[in-house]
Formats: C-alpha cells, sequence, structure tokens
C-alpha cells in the first residue's frame, strides 16, 4: 500500500486524490501535466496510444524506473482513457489466487459489456514465477491491458515469456528542473496549496536537493513544510514563508551545501572520488557525510564505490569488488539510514585496499586495438569443434587441453595472428598483483614456447 491507497475512488475504482495528501491531489491528470519522461510521449509512441487509447496499441507494458518518476501515474492515465476499468495489485501481498480472482472479474466483466480492464501490479519483480507465469493467460488473450511498474531491471527479475509479450519502456530520473517545476505548481495550483504559502529561493532548492529524483517525496516535504508556517500562524498581509529552517523541521534533516544540479554536487563526487583512489580513508568519510546528509541517493553512491573498486584496486585486492557488490545489494535491501554505514564500509574497503589500475588499461588497450581493426581471424584450434562439419573444416585441429601437460599451461597461440606477443594485462607490485606478476611471467614464458 502506497502514499495513494488512503484516499478515495472514483467509479472506474481510480484514486481520485480528493481530500488526500499533497502528492496525491497533485498527480497529473492529463499528458500534458506530466513534468519528464518526454522520450514516451512522443506522437505515436505506445504509450501515447495506451493513454489515448488509440488502436495498436499493446496489451502489455513494463515500466521500469526509479521511485516517483511517475509509473503510477501511466498507469492511472491508461485506466482513464476509454472509460477502463481500473485494478491495482501490490506485488508485495498478493498471491496466485488473488491474481485469478481479478482475471476472473476481467473476463466477465469484457465479455458482459465490452469494458476493458487495466490491472496494475507495482513491485513486479517481487512476484515469483508462479505468479508471473499465472498472468501469461490474461496477456496472450488481451483480457486485461497488463500495466507492471518495477523499479529492478525486468531483464533479471521477470521471467521471459512474459516479458517477450510486453512492451517495456524506462523512465528517466526527474532533473532538478523537474522537481522544481512540480513544486512551483503544487505552491499555486487550487488542487494544491493554492498560494496558500510562499517558499524562498534558497528552501526551494532545499527541497529539490532532498527529493532527488523523486516527485512524491519533493511533494511530501513541502506538504509539511507548508504544514509548519501555517500551524505558526501569520498576522494580516502576505502569506506565510516557507524557509530552509521549516523545511529542516519538516524533514528532520540538516540543510548542507550541496547543489544537486550544479559544480557542488559534481565537485563533492568527484573529491569523494578521488579520496578513495588517493587512499585517504578521513577525506572519504568527510565527502561521503556531505552526500549523505545531503540527501544523495544511497543507490548512487554504492555504484560510484563499485566502479571504483574496479577501476583503481582491480586484482590487486580482488576481495573489495565483492565487498563493494554486496553494499550496493545491501543498500537497495535496506535503505537510509541504515545504508551509511554499509556505504561507509564498502568506501573505507576501497579507500585503504592496495590500488592498481592494471584492469583498466588492459581493457582500454585491448579495445583500442579491436576498434583499430586489429581482429583477424581466431585461430582454427581454438574455433568451437562440437557441432557437424566442424572437424572437416579443421577447427579444433591440434589443440592441446591445458589440465592435461603440468600446471595446466602449455604453449600454443591464443590471440590472433598479428596480435601475438601482445601484453594487455600488467601487473602492478602492489598487493595481491605482486604474485599475479611473479605468477604471469612464468605463465607467459610456457605459452610462449611452440
Amino acid at each position: 500500500m502506497d502514499l495513494f491507497d488512503a484516499v478515495g475512488t472514483d467509479d472506474s475504482g481510480i484514486p481520485d486524490g480528493a481530500g488526500g495528501p499533497l502528492a496525491a491531489r497533485m498527480r497529473p491528470r492529463t499528458l500534458d501535466e506530466v513534468v519528464g519522461q518526454d522520450h514516451l510521449l512522443a506522437e505515436g509512441s505506445p504509450l501515447r496510444r495506451l493513454v489515448e487509447a488509440q488502436g495498436g496499441a499493446p496489451s502489455s507494458v513494463f515500466l521500469w524506473g526509479p521511485p516517483g518518476t511517475g509509473k503510477t501515474t501511466f498507469a492511472y492515465l491508461i485506466a482513464r482513457a476509454g472509460g477502463r476499468h481500473f485494478e491495482e495489485v501490490s506485488a508485495v501481498s498478493a498471491g496466485v489466487k488473488d491474481l485469478r480472482a481479478v482475471i476472473s472479474a476481467a473476463r466477465q466483466r469484457l465479455a458482459a459489456n465490452g469494458r476493458e480492464t487495466v490491472l496494475f501490479i507495482d513491485e513486479v519483480h517481487r512476484f515469483n514465477r508462479a505468479q508471473q507465469d499465472a498472468l501469461l493467460p490474461s496477456v496472450e488473450n488481451r483480457w486485461v491491458t497488463l500495466i507492471a511498474a518495477t523499479t529492478e531491471n525486468p531483464s533479471f527479475s521477470v521471467v521471459s515469456p512474459l516479458l517477450s509479450r510486453s512492451l517495456l519502456l524506462t523512465l528517466h530520473p526527474l532533473g532538478a528542473d523537474d522537481i522544481g517545476r512540480l513544486v512551483d505548481r503544487a505552491l499555486n495550483d487550487e488542487r494544491g496549496l493554492a498560494g496558500a504559502v510562499r517558499i524562498t529561493e534558497e528552501a526551494r532548492e532545499q527541497i529539490v536537493r532532498m527529493a532527488g529524483s523523486d516527485a512524491r517525496k519533493a511533494l511530501t516535504v513541502l506538504e509539511a513544510a507548508a504544514g509548519t508556517v501555517l500551524a505558526q500562524g501569520t498576522g494580516a498581509g502576505s502569506p506565510p514563508r516557507i524557509e530552509v529552517a521549516d523545511v529542516e523541521q519538516a524533514a528532520d534533516v540538516a540543510a548542507v551545501r550541496y547543489d544537486r544540479a550544479g559544480d557542488q554536487h559534481y565537485d563533492v563526487v568527484s573529491a569523494f572520488i578521488k579520496s578513495m583512489r588517493g587512499s585517504d580513508p578521513d577525506a572519504t568519510m568527510h565527502y561521503l557525510a556531505r552526500m549523505i546528509a545531503a540527501g544523495e541517493d544511497p543507490r548512487y553512491i554504492a555504484r560510484r564505490i563499485v566502479i571504483h573498486a574496479a577501476e583503481d584496486i582491480g586484482l590487486a585486492d580482488p576481495a573489495v569488488l565483492s565487498t563493494a557488490v554486496a553494499a550496493q545489494q545491501a543498500v537497495a535491501m535496506i535503505g537510509m539510514p541504515e545504508s551509511g554505514l554499509i556505504l561507509a564500509e564498502a568506501a573505507l574497503a576501497v579507500a585503504t585496499a592496495p590500488k592498481s589500475n592494471a584492469v583498466t588499461v588492459a581493457l582500454s588497450e585491448s579495445l583500442a586495438d579491436v576498434s583499430a581493426g586489429r581482429a583477424a581471424a581466431v585461430p582454427a584450434h581454438l574455433r568451437d569443434a562440437h557441432y557437424a562439419g566442424a572437424e572437416g573444416l579443421g577447427h579444433g585441429k591440434g589443440y592441446r587441453y591445458p589440465h592435461d601437460f603440468p600446471h595446466a599451461v602449455v604453449g600454443q597461440q591464443y590471440l590472433p595472428d598479428g596480435l601475438e606477443g601482445s601484453r594487455y594485462y600488467r601487473p602492478t607490485g602492489n598487493g595481491f598483483e605482486k604474485q599475479l606478476a611473479s605468477r604471469l611471467e612464468a605463465v607467459r614464458r610456457i605459452l610462449e614456447e611452440r
């Protein structure tokens, strides 16, 4: 159940938002009110055809994107088109029995009066295979128009038979300008605060920064801050004004100079990355704290840590990448504020580990050779020899199975002609790579023996 389930519904089963939280009242009712996602709303696009009830629209759509970017909004807009009936199911609580009951009712409705049903499933990645398979007949037979929302990559979380029958649409994170427009609209719109309060530019920027790409969060913070100043009362004259202090009080966070849309954002992120690369754990913690206090998306921080575990450490300490990936997964499951500890542990692991960019250099140089056209045919003895006719083509002929030789290493050509002798990976003497360098030198001597 999300924020919007607390409000009433109209005759189609769609929450009307009246009397509900600010975020519910300000939910777009037409495509013209949608902020962001322009790449999905071009004339003739599948999503627009669905919303405008045009022919040829898909019967199943997966909306993939971060929280607060409009997935539920699009589901409601689609349901309103053509007088469709709306049914919402949460993957967190619904089982196969619940799904079958909803689909059965949809079939009866379609047969009785031709009224289509939009079935909206939030957090669809939480469905198991049996639950997802239960949706297949309804999608194939167009008993319902399935709109499924997920914050996880559907390629990894949705079964392929269902995904192959659906259109996948990716929603982009909302930018600072988009969030700012939503805040301004909510301040002045009759459905919102209707001019009852004003806001300083600094307070507006604070809300935008804290919200990240989440429109729902921005409006929730704005409503709380407005409630704070209205509760304080005001004399005659102009409406009360929301200050940064009111936003801080409403959100229970400190204002930190960290502009997500400007130089401060990039400067702090850059300093965080360079502090990890430079092996300074104290500076690493300082910049991490600034990002956390400023409301930076913890998933973004985790991604940066994973990247630099591979880029700046590599095989000097292979365990650090595992630590960083585990931290990324934990952050996604747990959320803030507890994820702060997880981010700190992973960042310190990167900062204190021995450093090597040998992997980065190896990939860069090998890609450069491929881009330059240095990609000759695979040597015949390395080609696939497991299909009929391969032997007649000489595939696999002369291949020497390494495990038949001492140390499981045998001299033979692996690189294509023209690239023999290339040395892409050159381990440093740092950390575990010191051992790798010694072993690799011996291995390469054996490989060169013909």
